[in-house]
């Protein structure tokens, strides 16, 4: 979505089959987050599937997390229901 934005190199096919995927997740991530320029995607794939490393801020991890990781779980369905659309098994992982 914006130039914050890091698509792994080498895995260009899987960036590629999860566009819509990485778009839910950068928007909502970049919604929630009080500074949407430190949030970053990475994309890659592993074991067949495709995987959305998300990074934020410091400040802004526990709101992207949520209480008991309800916010963490709920990005996931959102997420792998947009890679459904794609035909792709994305899943994502929230970087510290």
């Amino acid at each position: 979505m914006d130039d914050d934005t890091v698509v792994d190199d080498v895995n260009t096919d899987a960036a590629a089959s999860a566009v819509t995927a990485q778009a839910v997740l950068e928007f909502i991530a970049a919604s929630l987050a009080d500074d949407p320029s430190a949030v970053s995607v990475e994309v890659s794939e592993r074991q067949g599937k495709v995987v959305l490393s998300l990074q934020v801020g410091p400040d802004d991890m526990g709101r992207v997390i949520g209480r008991r990781g309800r916010t963490a779980q709920a990005i996931r369905s959102l997420v792998a229901a947009a890679g459904s659309r794609d035909g792709v098994n994305a899943t994502v992982d929230i970087v510290d």
